[in-house]
């Protein structure tokens, strides 16, 4: 089976299931019971399937502010335009006005989407038939230049919270996977992009934790500076990935995906300076917090595991605090992913997972 940085393709479903939540309802259980063989299949048969139930709830339609010359007044007179058709002669009134229509950001980065996985050569024959048929909804729809897509333009309200999904795995194709050709088109990379899938990754977690294991509060919480004076001024923020907490008992842990889980020097390998010395200060920042209260902080460096034969598995005890260093094998079966992530909590809580 192809994979994608020693990840089997199904995985990177499972993945995507917990870290968009959506996945989880009954149109999309017979994706669950496909083999895929690379990463354009799983995308195109996900966004097929989430397009086809948006249609079925109808396409978003919000209001798009436009300028036009008509024969009557619509909205607003735009005055330098309408000076400008009479001048050309032209019996017409230039207007503003907003007009509700379904041809927006969001079914336009669909649109996108859907037309880059169509012209990938790896994309099954069945897909491509859902996507074009699914297509013929859009035909009013504009296409964007992917390069170019403002995602920070993207906002959700009740209205489209259901594209929540559909954008979050469009933004992850688009930007992940996107190539320019020698000829200026766009094309689907054959590998996803690492810093897509980090992202996912950490997602992935984070998620599986506050589903699956609720004797734990699991957030990706910010730790504050423990500060003499209060000076905070330009101090970069600590965002931890994931943070697992029971009381007074807390793990911060840092997910990391990266094609080398060492760094090596002279034949020498050890563990990614500063990933250690980041979680090193999230742990001594938050166990500051707790003052002289009884507590236990901890941190993790949990890496995805990679096919090199050098893999951490190390614990060390840092000024008073207990700093791991492991792997999660995401090339195996989901349900032994999950137990090396149950086995975490068990470490560090001494709880078996609530059924």
């Amino acid at each position: 089976m192809t994979e994608e940085k020693g990840i089997f393709i199904k995985n990177i479903y499972y993945m995507l299931a917990y870290a968009f939540s959506a996945l989880n309802q009954g149109e999309y259980e017979n994706i669950a019971k496909e083999k895929f063989d690379n990463i354009h299949n799983l995308f195109a048969a996900i966004l097929s399937t989430g397009i086809s139930c948006q249609l079925k709830q109808g396409l978003y339609r919000e209001y798009v502010n436009k300028t036009d010359s008509l024969t009557t007044v619509r909205g607003k007179i735009d005055i330098a335009g309408t000076i400008k058709n009479q001048l050309a002669r032209k019996r017409a009134v230039s207007c503003e006005y907003d007009e509700l229509t379904e041809n927006n950001l969001l079914n336009q980065i669909i649109k996108t989407t859907a037309a880059l996985l169509i012209k990938c050569p790896d994309v099954e024959e069945k897909y491509i038939v859902s996507l074009k048929r699914e297509m013929m909804f859009f035909s009013d729809i504009d296409v964007l230049e992917p390069a170019k897509i403002p995602w920070q333009a993207v906002r959700y309200q009740r209205n489209n919270s259901t594209y929540r999904m559909l954008i979050g795995l469009c933004r992850l194709a688009i930007e992940g996977m996107l190539q320019t050709t020698e000829s200026g088109e766009y094309c689907l990379a054959t590998f996803i992009n690492e810093r897509q899938l980090e992202l996912l990754y950490e997602k992935f977690i984070l998620e599986y934790y506050a589903k699956e294991c609720p004797q734990v509060k699991a957030t990706a919480a910010q730790i504050h500076w423990a500060l003499d004076d209060g000076m905070s001024d330009m101090l970069p923020v600590m965002q931890s990935d994931i943070t697992l907490s029971k009381g007074s008992n807390v793990l911060i842990i840092d997910a990391k995906f990266y094609a080398h889980t060492t760094q090596e020097q002279f034949d020498v390998h050890t563990i990614h300076s500063n990933n250690l010395y980041q979680i090193f200060t999230y742990v001594k920042n938050r166990d500051k917090e707790f003052g002289d209260k009884p507590h236990t902080v901890s941190g993790m460096l949990l890496y995805a595991a990679t096919g090199e034969a050098i893999q951490p598995d190390n614990v060390y005890r840092m000024s008073g605090n207990k700093i791991s260093v492991k792997t999660l094998d995401l090339n195996r079966e989901f349900s032994e992913i999950a137990e090396q992530l149950n086995e975490i909590v068990r470490e560090h809580f001494g709880e078996e997972r609530a059924e």
